[in-house]
């Protein structure tokens, strides 16, 4: 962790302004500006890229991915650039929570993946380039965008010892339990054999 040089006021406003830039479900608005419908009830109801790729909208689904990964990273440089190094870590993680718990749609949000990646692209580009890589690689090799994902949060803590990122290395490591979590229900059918391939249009 950053040594924290700011005040508990100061890191409240940078954890509402990160907050509230995550919870922005960017997959819901894009799909409804574009006449798709609403996300939550195509394939499986999830609000981020994968799913919304599922509507067969390419364009849609890159849109959605960039958004969502952008607003982690913007939360972080904003309290960067404002405050420091402490407060952007703040803000990164309260984007990430944004994403999951939005309040906008009762605390029911996506899975963080892209939010996840966008927040170490930001914080420490070498840690978040890496597990982008990671993810392109497990996509490559599974078909399988959840799975992808488990891969690239798996090894995001590594990436933090190899680029000597320690001071991000604890909340990394929160925020890759927090993707776990919520993959509960992936993992269980990656290993059943059921989880869906990347495009593929059935729930899952």
């Amino acid at each position: 962790m950053p040594e924290i040089l700011s005040s508990p006021l100061t890191l409240g406003l940078a954890a509402v302004l990160g907050y509230l830039l995550g919870s922005v479900p960017f997959g819901i608005v894009i799909t409804r500006a574009l006449g798709l419908g609403d996300l939550r009830q195509i394939g499986s109801g999830n609000i981020g890229a994968t799913n919304v790729l599922r509507t067969g909208h390419k364009g849609a689904a890159l849109a959605t991915l960039v958004l969502d990964a952008a607003k982690g990273a913007i939360a972080v440089l904003i309290a960067r650039a404002v405050v420091g190094e402490d407060a952007a870590q703040v803000a990164g993680g309260m984007a990430f929570l944004g994403h999951l718990f939005p309040v906008w749609l009762g605390f029911k949000g996506g899975k963080g993946v892209a939010t996840f990646l966008g927040t170490l692209l930001a914080l420490a580009w070498p840690v978040g380039l890496a597990a982008c890589a990671t993810w392109l690689v497990g996509a490559a090799i599974t078909r399988i965008s959840s799975a992808a994902a488990l891969i690239a949060a798996a090894f995001s803590g590594l990436w933090c010892f190899v680029f000597d990122r320690g001071d991000v290395l604890i909340l990394t490591f929160v925020l890759t339990v927090l993707v776990y979590i919520r993959h509960w229900a992936n993992l269980k059918r990656i290993k059943a054999g059921t989880e869906p391939k990347i495009g593929q249009k059935k729930a899952g």
